[in-house]
């Protein structure tokens, strides 16, 4: 195995969730372990996920992989699904979200059942019944008994700044699910909030919540660990392979863009954005070893980059680099540098970086 790797810690998910049970109280839990569980690669780990009556991913594909992998229990796709799907949607018993009239009349034309929640437009303007729609939405539905309902739902689109914006997302989806559960009796989870949204709000009517990046420990908006202490459950880890001494007026990696001021003490590691290590962080992103941050020196290449170690005793080939350790440098920093957010740093780790759960 490469030294590439991203430790993921089972102990501290598990941990985490319970603390999210006992945040929202009652509801049910409907995990969201799309894009990989986030690129933790948790939906992987049967034994983990099969202690959940219900999880959600966003495709078709990826509730298939978890059907071949054994897990049982309840699927939910959040997204829109494809006519194409419909066949294999009723062959692994996989619930979708629909909202489009189109896939609508699809499904109203096949003999088999098919379970379904009901996405409403409240706000976020993605996908989603509106509101105005709605009764006449659901009146297709029931032209025919193939189609049992058994949700509805709603996304959040600013439930981690925007106060006035949020209640009025969540006022209309009260209306909303009025309007559904007046229709079916078949209705088992209403939901609104993923991990912004079920640290920050209570809807009044939702019996279920979507966490997502706060199971793996990582804030969806500053200061959320005030209310969930979650604590992180991956480090981005690989091992120094090469160190040589350089002298003044060397250049480092691709394009010149850093060329030594005095001699130094370089070290490269095995990490490079065909892995996930963002070029953004080329010539300014940091590394740990030793416990002290050493700064990446040039651009960052396609399977590897250079750091200086100029200062930090004891490095030699073999000694352990972490990406992030959540400590002296978190996913947060990383995202920091990138100018992105946490989310997309943790889902886009390349699939050829090994995860071991530990």
């Amino acid at each position: 195995m490469r030294p590439t790797v991203m430790e993921v810690d089972t102990n501290e998910f598990n941990n985490n969730i319970e603390k999210i049970k006992n945040y929202v109280g009652n509801k049910t839990l409907m995990p969201v372990i799309k894009a990989n569980a986030y690129g933790t690669y948790i939906n992987k780990d049967i034994d983990v996920i099969n202690k959940f009556n219900i999880v959600a991913v966003a495709l078709v594909d990826e509730a298939i992989e978890l059907r071949k992998n054994g897990y049982k229990n309840e699927i939910f796709v959040l997204n829109q699904p494809y006519f194409e799907e419909i066949e294999n949607i009723v062959k692994y018993d996989i619930t979708v979200g629909i909202s489009d009239d189109l896939f609508l009349e699809k499904i109203l034309n096949i003999n088999d059942n098919i379970k379904v929640h009901i996405e409403i437009e409240t706000g976020m303007n993605r996908t989603g019944v509106k509101i105005e729609n709605l009764k006449k939405y659901i009146d297709k539905i029931k032209q025919k008994s193939n189609i049992i309902v058994e949700g509805c739902y709603t996304h959040l689109s600013s439930a981690d700044f925007d106060e006035d914006y949020t209640n009025m997302q969540l006022k209309t989806f009260r209306e909303a699910v009025k309007i559904v559960t007046d229709n079916f009796d078949t209705i088992k989870y209403i939901h609104s909030s993923a991990s912004n949204g079920l640290i920050n709000y209570n809807d009044n009517v939702s019996n279920t919540v979507r966490p997502g990046i706060i199971m793996y420990g990582y804030e969806p908006f500053e200061g959320a660990k005030k209310k969930i202490d979650v604590k992180p459950i991956c480090k981005l880890k690989t091992k120094v392979t090469f160190i040589k001494d350089v002298e003044k007026n060397t250049s480092i990696s691709y394009s010149r863009k850093f060329i030594t001021e005095g001699n130094m003490k370089i070290a490269t590691i095995p990490i490079g954005y065909a892995d996930g290590l963002r070029r953004d962080l080329s010539n300014k992103g940091t590394v740990v070893i030793n416990n002290q941050k050493a700064r990446i020196l040039g651009s960052v290449c396609m399977d590897s980059c250079m750091v200086d170690v100029t200062n930090i005793k004891n490095v030699k080939v073999g000694t352990d680099v972490y990406i992030w350790d959540n400590e002296i440098r978190t996913l947060d920093d990383i995202a920091n540098e990138c100018n992105t957010i946490n989310y997309e740093i943790l889902s886009t780790i390349s699939n050829r970086v090994p995860r071991i759960f530990v």
